[in-house]
């Protein structure tokens, strides 16, 4: 009969599956944050010139499916423990919540501060991404994709 894992090896275990979810969740993130980024450029220096809330709905809704497909296929694939769109549902509102918070830095910085210039509405867009970032990283991990991990198989696995 073996022995059971020691405290500090189920720590080991727990920190390295923290570890590589953090990173999977780095680099879809970095994907979806080009996309974001990317398209509300694209929206705020062309259609959407002076609607700078309304082209980071867009930007983010669209980044926003791509973090979806990312996330589910890849980082949290082995927490899934409810139906598809249960889980869906709890992401997108989970991203509903960041995208407000994203707004609401874009809008005080834009509207309440007068800051109305690109540059201006970029640094508000970065600061928002990266609150939204913590929020989201923290839902997920709790709210969304809650089970505990499989073992790990994944190119980023130790195990590999």
């Amino acid at each position: 009969m073996p022995a059971a894992p020691s405290l500090l090896d189920r720590l080991r275990g727990t920190v390295g599956v923290l570890y590589r979810e953090m990173i999977k969740f780095g680099v879809v993130g970095g994907v979806a944050f080009v996309v974001d980024v990317g398209l509300f450029n694209l929206l705020r220096h062309t259609a959407l010139e002076d609607k700078p809330s309304t082209a980071k709905v867009i930007s983010a809704t669209v980044a926003t499916l791509v973090a979806w497909i990312g996330n589910r296929m890849w980082t949290f694939r082995r927490r899934r423990n409810r139906p598809v769109h249960h889980e869906a549902l709890l992401f997108f509102v989970t991203n509903g919540v960041a995208l407000l918070i994203g707004v609401g830095v874009i809008a005080f910085s834009h509207y309440v501060l007068d800051l109305r210039s690109l540059t201006a509405d970029n640094i508000a867009n970065i600061v928002g991404i990266g609150l939204g970032t913590l929020f989201r990283f923290w839902a997920y991990r709790t709210v969304v994709f809650s089970r505990e991990p499989l073992e790990d198989t994944s190119p980023l696995s130790d195990q590999n």
